[in-house]
Order: structure tokens, then C-alpha cells, then sequence
């Protein structure tokens, strides 16, 4: 074995799927908090005010700190094609430490959903295999700008279908709105990484790049507090989120960085059958997630004269 086989194999995976296990416990921790605060609006701060309140809550910023430290270990030492379907395994540790700190049983429908959300987009990436990335946007303003009208098109559209609509679809909706703002955040952030090590650490701050991350970014977080605070359950959410980050990473690689992404039959035949596998997948998950929340009303609704242990009950909290 080389050495920078070895490297990938001992530094880079250890890493990223440490760092998986970070996130999906961070998104479990901070669903929990958010429930014990009072309901805000879309996008209003006070949630937050609220939450740092919340030691817990707190806690599971610094386990975010972690997965992010973590997932530039991976990044640093092994390449994007392998680190990033790596990283999605945090949707699957999402729903187990929910589940645990719930203290219910694991579903079995949400653990599968779950995995076939890993493994379609993995495959997706393997198939998509960009290559010839920089860390340069384009000179071109007028290649930026169609990407950039479609995000902000798709954020603006999914904030609408929340606000008119309730229950799983508002969710779904904040949760894709949430995805492509965390995916924005990342590919610009590549973008920001590049400029620091070209011109050292006043660099960036030239550039308008990073004051555009300094506003997407915590607006994806927030985004994300009301996502898992009116979601029931974590995993459909998380899986969406999950999903369209590194898709909108990918097609911000392509478009802006000049990235090239694998078009032959073979690799777009790939790329259409992972992507019925997690179109499947998270149908799976919105379906189970649906029935668990009519068990949990159910079960919430039920005459207080006859209870029962619900302890084991197949439920997400």
C-alpha cells in the first residue's frame, strides 16, 4: 500500500465519517433543543436568542465545530469524491441518536430510508466525478449569474410553499431551502480557503466572496433551527438537507469553478438510477415519517386514564 493510499485510508475516512457522526449528532441534540422553545417565525432570530439559552443546545454548536474541523482533516487528506459520500452517512447517525436520546427503539423503514439516501448519493458522486477544479470563480459575471438566480429562485420559491403550506410539506420545504443555502455556503466557502492560501489572511477579506458567506451562512443555520424545531421527525429533513448540499456544491463546481463532470452513458445511466434510489428514499422516509407522527397524535390524543409504556414504541420523538 502507498503512502498516500495509506494516508486516505487512515487519516481521511476515519476523519470524515468521525465527522458524520458529529453532524448527525448535532442535528439530533439540536432538534431536542428546539422543541423546548417557543415556535418562532421563518428566519427570525429570536429562535436563537432562545436557544442559547440551552446548554444542550450550545453543546451541539461545539459538536458542529467538531464535524467541520473534522471534515477539513478529510478533505485535506483524502479527495472529494471519497470524503464527501462519506460525510452523508450523518443522516443515518442523525436518526439513531435521535432515536437514542428519545430512548425509542430504532425504526427499521427509517434506518433503511436512511441508507438508501447514502447510498444513492454516494453512487450519484461516484458517477458525477467532477474533475479539473479550481479555487477561482469565473471572470465572466454573466456565467455567475444564472446559477446564482436559479438558488435564489429555489430559496425564495421554497420560503413561499412554507409559508403557504403546513405540516410535511413545510417542512420539506424549509429543509430543501436550508440544503441549497448550506451548499452555497460550502462552494463559496472553497472559494474563500483558496484565497487565503494565495494571498495569505487579509486576502479574502478584498473579495466580496466572503461577505456574501458571512450572510448565506448563518442564514442557512437559522434556516435549520426552524427546519428541525416544526419538523416531528429529524430523518426526512435531514435526508433533503443532506441530499441537496454537495448537489448544489456540485453544480456550483461545474458552473463557477470550471469544474467537468463525467457524460458518458455509462456515468449518466449511473447517475439516473441513483438518483431514482434517492428520490425512492426519501418518498420511504416522508411515507414512515408520516405514519410515526399519526401514532405520536395518536398516542398524544389517547384517554390519560389508560395508559400504557410507550417506552418501546417505534417513534422518532
Amino acid at each position: 500500500m502507498s503512502n498516500s493510499t495509506s494516508t486516505v485510508f487512515f487519516a481521511a475516512v476515519p476523519a470524515a465519517v468521525a465527522g458524520a457522526a458529529s453532524f448527525g449528532l448535532a442535528s439530533a441534540v439540536q432538534q431536542r433543543a428546539t422543541k423546548q422553545v417557543p415556535t418562532t417565525g421563518t428566519l427570525d432570530p429570536r429562535l436563537i436568542l432562545e436557544l442559547i439559552r440551552r446548554p444542550v443546545w450550545v453543546l451541539g454548536i461545539g459538536t458542529v465545530i467538531v464535524g467541520l474541523s473534522l471534515q477539513l482533516v478529510a478533505l485535506a487528506f483524502g479527495p472529494l469524491v471519497l470524503v464527501q459520500p462519506l460525510l452523508v452517512t450523518g443522516v443515518l447517525f442523525g436518526a439513531v441518536f435521535s432515536a437514542l436520546l428519545a430512548h425509542r427503539r430504532v425504526d427499521r423503514l427509517i434506518v433503511l430510508g436512511s441508507l438508501g439516501c447514502v447510498a444513492g448519493l454516494s453512487a450519484f458522486l461516484v458517477f458525477v466525478r467532477p474533475t479539473g477544479a479550481t479555487t477561482q470563480l469565473a471572470n465572466n459575471g454573466w456565467t455567475l449569474l444564472p446559477l446564482a438566480i436559479t438558488l435564489g429562485v429555489i430559496v425564495l420559491g421554497c420560503l413561499a410553499v412554507a409559508a403557504r403550506f403546513s405540516g410535511a410539506v413545510h417542512v420539506a420545504a424549509l429543509a430543501a431551502a436550508t440544503g441549497v443555502l448550506y451548499g452555497l455556503t460550502a462552494g463559496l466557502m472553497k472559494v474563500v480557503t483558496g484565497q487565503f492560501r494565495d494571498g495569505g489572511f487579509v486576502e479574502p477579506f478584498s473579495h466580496p466572496v466572503l461577505y456574501v458567506v458571512c450572510a448565506v451562512g448563518p442564514m442557512g443555520f437559522l434556516l435549520s433551527q426552524n427546519t428541525f424545531q416544526q419538523g416531528t421527525l429529524i430523518a426526512p429533513a435531514l435526508a433533503i438537507i443532506t441530499i441537496v448540499d454537495p448537489l448544489v456544491g456540485v453544480a456550483i463546481g461545474v458552473n463557477w469553478l470550471g469544474e467537468q463532470v463525467d457524460s458518458s452513458s455509462a456515468a449518466l445511466a449511473g447517475q439516473a438510477i441513483s438518483a431514482v434510489v434517492l428520490i425512492g428514499s426519501v418518498v420511504l422516509l416522508a411515507y414512515r415519517g408520516t405514519q410515526l407522527r399519526q401514532e405520536i397524535e395518536s398516542a398524544t390524543q389517547s384517554d390519560a386514564s389508560s395508559p400504557r409504556d410507550r417506552k418501546g414504541q417505534a417513534t422518532w420523538g
